[in-house]
């Protein structure tokens, strides 16, 4: 079996979870404008900020990563 390194993982649950947001979202435009709900369950909206968060977690540590690298190659 391939040795999956941390990063390549964190990419690709980036990815996936990047599908389940933006299926969030579009749950969220048919309750708002299809279903004609003024306000819509709390559990649609749900359903694109918890992968929104995970979202933010993933992004941020790919945002790190080369200035982790950087200072590691400058002897930090």
């Amino acid at each position: 079996p391939e040795e999956v390194s941390l990063n390549a993982l964190v990419r690709q649950i980036h990815r996936w979870v990047c599908i389940a947001f933006t299926l969030g979202v579009i749950a969220n435009i048919l309750a708002i404008f299809v279903l004609k709900q003024q306000t819509p369950a709390v559990w649609v909206g749900m359903l694109a900020l918890i992968p929104l968060i995970v979202l933010l977690l993933t992004g941020l540590y790919m945002f790190v990563l080369p200035y982790i690298a950087k200072g590691r190659r400058a002897g930090g």
